[in-house]
């Protein structure tokens, strides 16, 4: 079974209420290493027999149409996982 992986960021110019959230929690948790915090999404698709160009290619339309809002948000990265990856 091959596994596809698609990350989603908000757009730069985007204001990112839960990364400062998350920044704000570091900072209070004494983690100061951060200038900064932007909260993404990350999706595991999985395909039956090994990923294909055609599996990546329905994957990438499912990122710009279904699992991200183009308005707001951009798609980082369409691929398939590293072993390593597939391993956990």
């Amino acid at each position: 079974m091959g596994r596809i992986v698609v990350e989603v960021m908000p757009k730069p110019e985007i204001l990112d209420p839960q990364g400062k959230a998350i920044r704000s929690g570091l900072e209070r948790m004494g983690l100061n290493a951060f200038a900064d915090v932007r909260q993404g999404k990350l999706f595991h698709l999985d395909v039956e027999g090994p990923v294909t160009e055609e599996a990546l290619t329905a994957a990438r339309e499912a990122a710009g149409t279904l699992l991200s809002n183009p308005v707001i948000e951009d798609v980082v990265a369409v691929r398939e996982t590293t072993a390593e990856e597939a391993a956990q």
